[in-house]
């Protein structure tokens, strides 16, 4: 190699490298799921369903945490399977903590701002099929023959407890998630606080349902065993399955509490799923009136609409008024604007009224956002 070509050759890799970790910073950022706190509480992104190959999963624990870095996480959980384990002869582990522990020494070495939990996955046949217990001490004690057990041996160390994909194929063909007894006796008990509503790329309305019915906490997981970027096409505009709690502070501990209190929202291929009065302050406080204005020698109202959040959002006008450049359904982007150029003689204060497409307070059923315009000058 002679100097000159070797010269170039540096300066070129150089250059390659300082552009992939631009690239991969300026994709850090944009990737980074984000939506606003509402009054009295911060919204906590939150994945409780991971595996590394520990269980079933693909990767080491510490991608897992890298993984949740980048997509700007505040907490995850690591749920290896208790009973299922496929690569156990190629990494021997009789200590179930084991990958919660390399997570656990990875943030603290790469001094991350991410609260890392522990959890296990309780891997029956139905019932109970699959259940996981998250912000535990100690994942061994489930290991037992009785399921049960494995159940009272959660509620000991105080653990949030849930059931996964409940419209599992393995479990119902049907793909109709279904209580049967044994649910019910761990709900009346309360050593069942919540159920998957969206698992990785699937959702349930009929476990929304159960949730809404029995009290549950709504959830949504990645569930994630390969690669978040291979599974959720995230440099394509998509994101992972997450929940979005309300929590009084940025801590386990605070996030516990939500999870149990039932303040949570499904944020799953941008879809919004939650109890009306969890739900709707996000809402309210995502999407706002950011002016209004007369449009030049017209009656014509240009109202412009906000949204401060990573979840695009489609409306449906239900308004006796009409938009001059749009339909009835409009969509607000994700950190962007929309101008609605609103006709038929508005006040200089009225209400607009819209049915949220992209977000479920219960199967097929739509919340409505009603935002308040006052117009500027008029």
């Amino acid at each position: 190699m002679t100097n000159a070509f070797s010269t170039i050759w540096r300066c070129g890799v150089v250059v390659m490298a300082s552009a992939l970790w631009v690239s991969g910073t300026l994709a850090t950022d944009e990737r980074a799921i984000q939506f606003p706190d509402v009054p009295g509480f911060h919204t906590v992104a939150v994945d409780l369903h991971t595996h590394s190959v520990f269980s079933d999963g693909l990767v080491w624990p510490d991608i897992r945490v890298e993984e949740a870095r980048r997509d700007g996480l505040d907490l995850i959980a690591i749920t290896e399977h208790l009973e299922y384990q496929p690569h156990a002869d190629d990494i021997p582990h009789p200590d179930r903590n084991r990958s919660f522990e390399l997570a656990t020494e990875y943030v603290d070495q790469q001094q991350l701002d991410l609260l890392v939990v522990n959890g296990a996955e309780i891997t029956r046949d139905i019932p109970p099929g699959h259940v996981n217990a998250v912000f535990l001490a100690d994942a061994n004690p489930l290991r037992t023959n009785m399921v049960m057990d494995a159940f009272l041996a959660a509620d000991r160390q105080e653990a949030f407890v849930f059931w996964n994909h409940p419209a599992y194929l393995d479990h119902f063909p049907d793909g109709v998630a279904q209580l049967t007894d044994m649910h019910r006796e761990l709900i009346q008990r309360r050593l069942l606080h919540g159920i998957e509503v969206a698992n990785a790329g699937s959702y349930s309305a009929e476990a929304l349902q159960i949730a809404l019915d029995h009290n549950l906490t709504i959830l949504g997981v990645s569930d994630i065993h390969g690669f978040i970027d291979w599974d959720y096409d995230i440099h394509d505009g998509g994101h992972r399955t997450v929940t979005l709690v309300l929590a009084r502070e940025r801590t386990a501990e605070a996030v516990r509490e939500a999870l149990l209190a039932r303040r949570t929202i499904a944020w799953f291929n941008n879809l919004l799923i939650g109890r009306e009065d969890v739900l709707m302050p996000l809402l309210e406080t995502a999407i706002t009136v950011s002016d209004a204005v007369v449009r030049s020698q017209s009656e014509v109202v240009d109202v412009t609409l906000s949204n401060s959040s990573d979840a695009s959002v489609d409306l449906r006008n239900t308004n006796s008024y009409r938009f001059a450049e749009h339909s009835a359904v409009v969509r607000v982007p994700a950190h962007g604007q929309v101008t609605l150029g609103v006709t038929g003689e508005p006040q200089s204060a009225f209400d607009l009224e819209f049915e949220v497409l992209t977000a479920l307070v219960a199967p097929e059923t739509h919340p409505t956002l009603r935002l308040h315009v006052e117009v500027e000058g008029r």
